[in-house]
């Protein structure tokens, strides 16, 4: 498997089209041709899905994409589409049969899209707030997701990602100060369906200077989008590792010279919590993959993706899950946290 250059913040900025080529030129004829983007997180309350169509052109009448795109009617198919999700279970072998549920999407206009080039701030999605089911030992669900376009039946599917036995395994953390050769370790379980990963750990503090009111604070370190096969495995399970000393890099990084020593800035107190350490932990499908690693290639800034899992139109439709955890740091970690005067750790 090739290694994946982007992570999924990156797929974020697709879904969000946050970004066009301006001179397009797609079809000698005119054809409607529906683009849907769709990543079903079954961690979450709400699931949405961008249904649009693509920028019509000529190669006789180029169209600069920036400026259709800022107009609603060039994007959006009018009124409500008939589309829903079909939820399919294992059946014998590898076979899969409809469970009978079926949930279907409604549209929602978000009136508070930041800025960009396609048009802002209102975008109509489809939505639900239907729970997904979650894998569970051997009994697996895939999902199917019909959209009616005009006379056109639209269609895609994709595995659920995640499972009851995808966690977080380390409760944890430990830090030194000094310089270290030695590393630690996040732990975790493997996630069905999963292709990928996208590991980060963050530290949350509170400073106030000089008496006035605490400001939070965060300083972050992320370990990089990895395949499963990039990943260090231990037994039944997946693992990253970091530096010994990560933690005291990214602050001293953070902190600079705001210390309570310096005689140039007023005094500096700074607290954090029982579990001041956040661990988040990111898993998406092959489709997903596919579709970072080959646009990548050609372009996220195309209209038309090269890569697509949508029968009768373009763009994907995959799975992904969120997991997140907060942690505890070492007595050893707190004690050097403490023992740097000049960074203002105090203990509440």
């Amino acid at each position: 498997m090739k290694k994946l250059f982007l992570s999924l913040s990156v797929l974020a900025v697709v879904l969000g089209f946050n970004a066009c080529s301006t001179d397009v030129d797609l079809y000698a004829d005119y054809k409607d041709t529906p683009i849907i983007y769709g990543l079903l997180d079954a961690s979450v309350d709400t699931n949405y899905i961008r249904i649009n169509r693509a920028f019509s052109g000529s190669n006789e009448n180029h169209i600069d994409a920036t400026e259709v795109a800022l107009i609603e009617d060039s994007c959006n198919y009018p009124g409500k589409l008939k589309a829903y999700i079909v939820k399919f279970r294992n059946a014998y072998g590898n076979t899969y049969q409809p469970t009978g549920d079926t949930i279907w999407l409604d549209t929602i206009t978000i009136d508070n899209k930041e800025e960009g080039v396609f048009y802002s701030p209102r975008q109509k999605v489809y939505f639900t707030d239907e729970p997904f089911s979650v894998n569970n030992g051997s009994t697996k669900y895939k999902y199917k997701l019909f959209a009616h376009i005009n006379n056109d039946t639209i269609t895609s599917e994709t595995g659920v990602v995640g499972g009851e036995d995808f966690k977080i395994i380390t409760q944890s953390l430990g830090f030194v100060a000094e310089e270290s050769n030695r590393s630690g370790r996040i732990l975790f379980t493997e996630a069905d369906n999963a292709v990928f990963y996208d590991v980060a750990m963050t530290f949350y503090y509170r400073e106030s200077h000089n008496g006035g009111p605490f400001v939070d604070k965060e300083v972050n370190y992320r370990f990089g989008v990895k395949s499963a096969d990039e990943l260090n495995k231990e037994s039944t399970m997946f693992y990253v590792t970091f530096a010994e000393n990560a933690l005291f890099t990214l602050l001293k990084e953070a902190i600079g010279a705001d210390t309570v020593v310096n005689p140039n800035h007023p005094h500096v107190v700074r607290y954090f919590d029982a579990k001041p350490m956040r661990i988040t932990l990111a898993a998406g499908g092959d489709e997903l993959y596919n579709y970072i690693q080959v646009n990548q290639q050609s372009g996220f800034s195309q209209s038309i993706p090269d890569y697509t899992n949508i029968s009768g139109g373009r763009g994907v439709f995959s799975s992904r899950v969120n997991l997140v955890q907060d942690v505890r740091i070492s007595p050893r970690t707190q004690s050097d946290l403490y023992g740097i005067s000049a960074w203002g750790f105090q203990q509440q």
